[in-house]
């Protein structure tokens, strides 16, 4: 397995109001606007997935496999050319100060590895961005 960490982001709210929000897929619906339309289409979910369609990816679903409360949410793929596991931990601080990581693990071959190390890197920092910029 092949790991990808992205940088550790200081959220200005506490670990439950996070982990609600983050743990029901459903409030996607919130920041379906900051998604970019060029890259990502076919935008689907429900409060345990999410189905998105990448260019030239395909579509890639994810469901939620495990919700620690507070502390960390695990997804798996369940459809994907290469599988994936994507963690959002969360720990609280201070009062209104969590930090926040993301990980993915993918079983990538060694032949498509140094195609999709950068770009997968790329996203998994773009979204922790987007996830440590959400009004909460």
């Amino acid at each position: 397995m092949t790991e990808f960490v992205s940088e550790v982001k200081a959220i200005p709210y506490n670990e439950d109001r996070i982990f609600n929000l983050l743990s029901d897929l459903s409030n996607l619906e919130k920041v379906r606007d900051r998604i970019p339309q060029d890259k990502i289409q076919e935008f689907e979910f429900d409060k345990d997935s999410c189905s998105i369609a990448v260019a030239p990816v395909g579509k890639i679903t994810f469901q939620i496999v495990e919700r620690e409360p507070n502390k960390m949410i695990k997804f798996a793929t369940t459809n994907s050319p290469v599988p994936l596991f994507l963690w959002i931990q969360l720990k609280q601080v201070e009062e209104n100060d969590t930090r926040m990581k993301l990980t993915v693990r993918a079983e990538l071959n060694p032949l498509i590895k140094p195609m999709v190390s950068k770009p997968l890197q790329d996203a998994i920092d773009k979204i922790s961005t987007v996830l440590a910029s959400l009004p909460y």
